[in-house]
């Protein structure tokens, strides 16, 4: 059994989102803020805390504002139902898919309430929603100061009774029929269907001071815990059988003689008269307590040279994150085998677990993930292999482009609307229209080149080591003409060298991620001369040119004719945008001229003829043509890159860069827009 599908409605940024988990690891990616510790928090506050830590600020903005809704709802003596109606909800559904052929499917039955043989799946809902007997309670604040803003205390009034006024409750869902539902009354059924635990983002062991730390032992104190108890496994019940009667041999020895020892230091309490006529009188007894031993006086230690053992503030922080996410996944794993009743499925959350990791260790984390598995379920060869599900939050570039398509969770946000929200795109079903070749390649690339694609907030698609190496100082010097709020070097922008011949495979990737993004590539003019009896295409200057070559531009007029160099030449700057993506290609350098560039190396020449100690007389752009091939492309990249200060960037990168460093349009900007060319 595993959860196929998450839906979340009015908790913080995910306003109403569907997410499908894959039955081993799905991976969440996305820029800062989009959303994804949000889902991880969600399912803390359902399924381990019962609603009971939800806040005010968990519903969505959106839905914040409907408290004021039905307050004022009240306050006109509308129906109790009708207030209902209008207080918001926050609502976590869980799809689960089970096996028809299976004799018992444990804690899963109770919520299959269809009747279709054929049928799969069961529907689970949690709703955290008003109690109809509080609801005066939660929208009635005590009488205040004049003096005090009237939202302001609502709003504390809200923030102190949420909890009191709200619950939790669960429902069944028939897949097969919306309107057939079973409400439970309780959680007796549903706190043994789904284990839910989750390993932050861990940033360090140590609280201070190197060494001094208590996180190791705490976490070994919740594994003593769960050996402890009656269903767990019989080896480890044994384990802390005799970690107990170990403690208890050292409480006997201690009792002998450091009790008496304790005896001799309150001689003075004879002196007043104590203990007196009933006789009472005074025993110090030393206990130990094997959960405080574990959890404040157990270090991991690691062996040094002689006896000299080094605290675990001396290993790398690598080392001890490791150890960290292994101790709580055997933890979570014993905790797991230990209850009396095995829970349907298993969902794991682990916070960027990439944190001090080396990045060949990121790179084959996922992978090491299900061996794991296998290797913590061998302990256990009658029952069968630990039913787990992996939710990985990442910023990693490493871990990302190792997983696969299918399993990414793309987190975006739209934030320049008076109610951000978050949506989350599927990769699996949203790439549906890239051939599986194509797929391949740029899972490939990506994984090769560690492209940062899913986590920035702009991109540019260069054609070369040139263009990329030089982009940075591009920047800059676009950006000394560019608006201080627009400026690139403000934002997360990632450059990737993709060649000419397959940027064009990148442009579904693009638009499904909605990233701004900017195609700088090479205008590539050919013209037809005869080889022998045969027509054949050859490089050119762009004035004696026909046709480009490039794959890039073919693929982004699709017209035929836009292989022609003149109509290309002729197309607008509006003509070059396609939604979120511009291309940019050479143009001559000033209005009234038709001398152009056909890569970056004569567009920079043309644009610093002095420079390159150059006159504009003559055919002076085939001189140009002639003198870029003389030049070594990594040395004129770091030349003007390190070397040369004041230089002019050709237009077409000019023109490219100002519109990337534009704000991005959004919902709003665009109806803002068509409204004002209506009036």
């Amino acid at each position: 059994m595993a959860i196929t599908n998450v839906r979340v409605e009015g908790f913080r940024l995910l306003k109403d989102v569907n997410l499908s988990l894959e039955k081993e690891t799905t991976v969440i990616v996305g820029r800062n803020n989009s959303g994804k510790t949000s889902l991880t928090s969600i399912f803390e506050r359902f399924l381990r805390d019962q609603g009971k830590s939800v806040r005010l600020e968990d519903f969505s903005s959106e839905n914040q504002s409907r408290f004021f809704d039905a307050k004022k709802a009240l306050d006109n003596q509308a129906e109790v139902a009708e207030v209902l109606s209008i207080l918001p909800r926050i609502t976590l559904t869980c799809t689960l898919e089970y096996d028809t052929e299976a004799l018992d499917i444990g804690p899963l039955s109770p919520f299959v309430i269809d009747v279709d043989e054929a049928s799969h799946e069961a529907i689970v809902c949690m709703v955290y929603k008003p109690k109809l007997d509080s609801i005066s309670k939660l929208l009635t604040p005590l009488d205040t100061s004049e003096k005090v803003d009237t939202a302001v205390h609502f709003v504390k009034h809200l923030k102190e009774n949420i909890n009191s006024c709200y619950d939790l409750s669960v429902l069944a869902l028939d897949p097969t029929d919306n309107s057939n539902t079973r409400a439970f009354s309780g959680s007796v059924e549903f706190n043994p269907l789904i284990m839910c635990n989750v390993i932050r983002a861990q940033r360090t062991l140590e609280h201070a001071k190197d060494g001094e730390t208590n996180v190791i032992g705490k976490l070994l104190n919740n594994m003593f815990q769960t050996a402890s108890s009656p269903n767990a496994i019989n080896s480890d019940q044994v384990l802390a059988s005799q970690l107990r009667a170990s403690v208890e041999g050292v409480e006997h020895d201690i009792q002998k003689s450091f009790d008496m020892m304790l005896q001799k230091l309150m001689p003075a309490m004879g002196l007043l008269g104590f203990p007196g006529m009933d006789g009472t009188v005074i025993q110090p007894q030393t206990l130990l307590n094997v959960e405080s031993l574990l959890s404040e006086h157990t270090k991991i230690c690691y062996k040094g040279e002689g006896n000299v053992h080094l605290p675990e503030g001396y290993n790398g922080l690598g080392t001890r994150h490791l150890i960290y996410m292994l101790l709580h996944l055997e933890s979570y794993h014993k905790e797991y085998r230990s209850l009396e009743v095995r829970p349907a499925t298993h969902v794991i959350f682990v916070e960027e677990p990439e944190a001090h990791l080396h990045p060949q260790m990121q790179e084959v984390f996922i992978s090491q993930l299900q061996k794991i598995v296998k290797k913590l379920s061998e302990a256990y060869p009658d029952d069968p292999e630990w039913n787990v599900q992996f939710v990985i939050t990442t910023h990693s570039s490493h871990i990302a482009n190792t997983a696969n398509f299918d399993a990414i969770r793309y987190f975006l946000k739209y934030p320049n609307i008076s109610n951000p929200y978050t949506i989350i795109k599927d990769l699996k079903k949203g790439l549906k229209k890239i051939s599986p070749n194509d797929k391949k390649f740029l899972h490939k690339y990506m994984t090769l080149t560690k492209c940062d694609l899913y986590f920035a907030d702009k991109a540019i698609l260069v054609e070369g080591t040139t263009e990329r190496i030089l982009m940075p100082k591009l920047i800059q010097l676009v950006e000394e003409e560019i608006e201080e709020n627009s400026k690139l070097s403000s934002q997360y922008v990632s450059t990737i060298e993709v060649g000419g011949a397959y940027a064009h495979l990148f442009y579904p990737l693009l638009d499904f991620l909605e990233v701004k993004s900017l195609i700088i590539t090479d205008l590539d003019s050919v013209k037809q001369v005869k080889r022998k009896t045969r027509l054949v295409r050859v490089k050119c200057p762009v004035a004696e040119g026909e046709w480009t070559s490039n794959v890039s531009i073919k693929n982004w007029f699709k017209e035929e004719e836009c292989a022609f160099l003149q109509l290309l030449m002729n197309k607008t700057d509006t003509e070059k945008v396609i939604e979120n993506r511009r291309i940019a290609y050479q143009v001559p350098e000033e209005d009234n001229q038709t001398a152009c560039g056909r890569s970056f190396e004569d567009a920079l020449i043309l644009a610093n003829m002095k420079m390159f100690k150059m006159r504009k007389s003559g055919n002076y752009a085939n001189r140009a043509w002639l003198e870029a091939k003389k030049l070594a492309k990594s040395d004129t990249a770091f030349r003007f890159a390190i070397l040369e200060e004041n230089w002019n960037v050709p237009r077409y990168i000019v023109e490219g860069l100002t519109w990337l460093s534009a704000p991005k349009l959004t919902v709003e900007t665009v109806t803002s827009e068509v409204e004002k060319n209506c009036l």
